[in-house]
């Protein structure tokens, strides 16, 4: 089984600095209302809960040169 590392932290209100063994990305939103993810690897995502069951979830990765 594999080891793994992933850790959270919350630098402001709504900002949290995510680190895994990787990459490091900002996600800036709250519970309410959208969610931006910006990564070290280029990948942009943005989250929203919807309600009941759903979600929404948009993921642009940037292209290598």
């Amino acid at each position: 089984m594999p080891l793994t590392f992933r850790k959270s932290f919350r630098i402001f209100p709504g900002v949290r600095l995510n680190i895994n063994r990787r990459s490091w990305s900002i996600t800036t939103g709250g519970r309410s209302g959208p969610r931006y993810t910006h990564s070290s690897t280029g990948r942009r995502t943005t989250s929203m809960d919807l309600p009941g069951p759903f979600g929404w979830r948009s993921t642009r990765t940037a292209r290598r040169r």
